[in-house]
């Protein structure tokens, strides 16, 4: 934002005396005083001209400084959030080395759950019975593998004479 101040008047004009090749003389003290009055006039103008700079100059120099304060203040905010972001991520970091973690102990834990349900199944103290239902258990399974072999002798005893009678009786209608 830029302003260009132009003063009203031009001092070469008023400090310029006619020159006439013709005379020279020196001015009138009325033409002094109109001089005078006119350079009187140039100086307030030029006064309020500097006065309206330097209110402008001071205007843009708080805009300035309100803007770097600004800018300084949203630095410092970035530098705020970038520490609370890698503070965070370290955070997450963290969290999920702990998660890991927790997950291999879960793990842990349930094997040795398992671990402790599989010993005591298989105690010394516990052998015995466990062999005697393991004997119980495959007496049970001969005796009935017993039943179904005695069940399946006599199936084929039955059918054995279901065919011979059929072949007697074949042969006997054969004869005449």
């Amino acid at each position: 934002m830029s302003v260009i101040l132009e003063s009203s008047f031009n001092i070469e004009d008023i400090i310029k005396t006619p020159k006439s090749p013709v005379r020279r003389t020196e001015p009138k003290p009325t033409e002094l005083l109109i001089k005078l009055r006119k350079l009187q006039q140039a100086k307030k103008s030029l006064a309020e001209e500097v006065k309206e700079t330097m209110i402008f100059r001071c205007a843009r120099k708080e805009e300035e400084d309100t803007l770097t304060a600004e800018a300084l203040q949203l630095e410092g905010t970035l530098h705020e959030k970038e520490e609370l972001n890698r503070s965070l991520q370290l955070k997450c970091e963290d969290i999920q080395l702990e998660a890991q973690r927790m997950k291999f102990e879960n793990q842990l834990q349930q094997l040795m759950e398992q671990h402790k349900n599989l010993s005591a199944v298989f105690t010394p103290q516990r052998l015995p019975a466990e062999i005697q239902s393991a004997e119980y258990t495959t007496e049970q399974l001969l005796k009935a593998e017993q039943q179904k072999l005695e069940q399946l002798t006599k199936l084929l005893d039955g059918l054995s004479h279901t065919q011979n009678a059929e072949m007697h009786m074949g042969t006997c209608e054969k004869a005449p």
